[in-house]
């Protein structure tokens, strides 16, 4: 089982080891967001000026600012609840480019939860609402089952090209 850390989680961990990882991480963390330093200034409510001196390594983040860094990007990974599960098998999960889409006027994070078998969707989707998920995407087999389960939207996936692809590779394999 591998362990994924969050950006919110690689930015505390990279405080404590030095100011250079602190820094590098940052910037890091920044670039997987997409943002600018003056794009998360703005979000995040700390001064331009503070953010470029501690990516620059001319300033050391008071424990504030570290705080402040820290809830914006779990508030922009979804980690207070502002992201969509998505159960599916790891080859399909591994198809999906974007781990955050822009919907309306709205950026939704995606979080993955692999499952491979029905059971184990079930469970999935229980710990994805338990993680704070504001919609769940699962396959048709498992969502009637999983909209009775849970409180939170659950839309269902429906594959329309990788059907007919399918059917197309197991034709000439009777051939």
């Amino acid at each position: 089982m591998t362990i994924v850390m969050s950006n919110a989680d690689k930015v505390m961990r990279s405080a404590f080891i030095s100011d250079e990882s602190l820094r590098d991480t940052l910037k890091e963390v920044l670039g997987d967001l997409g943002l600018s330093a003056r794009e998360f200034s703005h979000i995040s409510g700390i001064p331009q000026s503070t953010l470029y001196k501690i990516l620059s390594g001319h300033r050391e983040p008071n424990i504030t600012t570290l705080r402040q860094i820290v809830k914006t990007i779990r508030h922009m990974e979804g980690s207070e609840g502002n992201f969509i599960a998505i159960i599916a098998a790891r080859p399909v999960l591994d198809k999906i480019s974007e781990k955050k889409m822009k919907i309306g006027d709205k950026m939704m994070t995606l979080r993955e939860y692999s499952a491979t078998n029905i059971e184990e969707a079930i469970i999935a989707a229980i710990r994805a609402e338990r993680d704070g998920a504001s919609a769940l995407v699962c396959a048709p087999i498992v969502s009637p089952t999983v909209e009775k389960l849970l409180t939170i939207p659950v839309a269902t996936i429906i594959p329309r090209d990788s059907v007919v692809r399918a059917i197309e590779v197991a034709a000439r394999k009777i051939e």
